[in-house]
């Protein structure tokens, strides 16, 4: 364990320079104290690691050092191609590209480790597309995914409702959501969010921008994706549920909207069921949603949504009766 560990400070190093001690100890999970050994025990073996003080310090590598660690054991190994997506990718218009890098790394593996493309392909395979959908690739995502690597500027032409609209746009990063790409970009000063597949045309610009190193994609369009659910449950429901039912909400619902409704619900009754208040997009949404749960939840208010409910009950109690 300690040895990986002193590996992976090591490589810490070599991507970034120099890290602090409590920076080494959050990226490791160990004490500081620990990380201070650590330090020590490298540079018994002849790593030209050193400590530098000051606002600016930290542990740094003698500049121009380099370790060559090149010896992955079988579990890293096949960690490396599971890390592929070589769907997304040749969407991306790099599937040749990933290809390459997959041959060359099989090639820099050990023999015995060298079956880890097949092993992994064998086991895994993502398939990111919904059920019952079409998955169809926008025209402009390669022009786009350029575009993000090079760090270069876009003129677009994008469909926003019924019209079009051209925008100069700064492309941060690609996010591909149940089959469906985002563009996460910089249009003035904030950072926006735009379906790929409603771009009509995309120029890339020979202007490149200098990105603004505190974004961070996972935590942007973990955010963003939280809003745009939250923006779209503007209407609450009061209902009765029973534990079967809570669980088949689960299975069926928004994450962001059942995670609220537990948060509201009440203590459980002597037949376990709870109250609360379920937030929904519109109160069409909540019929289908209701009556997927049959009899495991019962509207309380809006009247409305619980006579409309009885009504369809009522109608099929005369479809399964017997007379």
């Amino acid at each position: 364990m300690r040895a990986s560990r002193l590996v992976s400070l090591l490589c810490l190093l070599q991507v970034r320079e120099v890290m602090t001690g409590p920076e080494l100890a959050r990226e490791l999970e160990v004490s500081e104290r620990t990380v201070a050994r650590d330090v020590l025990a490298l540079a018994a073996a002849g790593v030209p690691v050193y400590a530098e003080r000051g606002r600016a310090g930290g542990y740094r590598l003698l500049g121009g050092y380099r370790a060559k660690l090149t010896g992955l054991h079988q579990a890293e190994a096949e960690a490396l191609f599971l890390a592929g997506v070589p769907g997304p990718a040749c969407d991306m218009g790099l599937g040749e590209a990933v290809a390459a890098a997959r041959l060359k790394a099989s090639a820099a593996l050990a023999p015995p480790f060298r079956d880890a493309p097949q092993r992994v392909a064998q086991r895994f395979h993502l398939d990111a597309p919904r059920w019952f959908r079409e998955a169809e690739t926008p025209a402009v995502l390669p022009e786009l995914s350029r575009a993000v690597w090079r760090d270069h500027k876009v003129v677009a032409q994008y469909r926003r409702g019924d019209r079009e609209v051209r925008r100069e746009l700064q492309p941060y990063g690609l996010v591909l959501k149940a089959g469906v790409w985002y563009l996460a970009a910089r249009y003035g000063q904030r950072f926006l969010t735009y379906r790929v597949d409603r771009f009509r045309q995309v120029e890339i610009s020979d202007e490149a921008f200098a990105r603004d190193e505190a974004f961070d994609l996972p935590t942007f369009w973990e955010a963003k994706a939280d809003e745009f659910a939250r923006c779209l449950l503007t209407e609450r429901v009061g209902i009765r549920i029973s534990p079967a039912g809570l669980r088949k909400l689960r299975a069926t619902t928004e994450g962001t909207a059942v995670r609220e409704a537990e948060a509201a619900a009440s203590g459980p009754d002597a037949q376990g069921w709870v109250t609360t208040t379920l937030p929904v997009e519109s109160l069409d949404v909540a019929y289908d949603q209701i009556l997927r749960l049959g009899p495991e939840a019962e509207v309380l208010d809006p009247p409305g949504l619980r006579h409309r409910l009885a009504h369809a009950a009522t109608r099929l109690a005369g479809l399964y009766s017997d007379g």
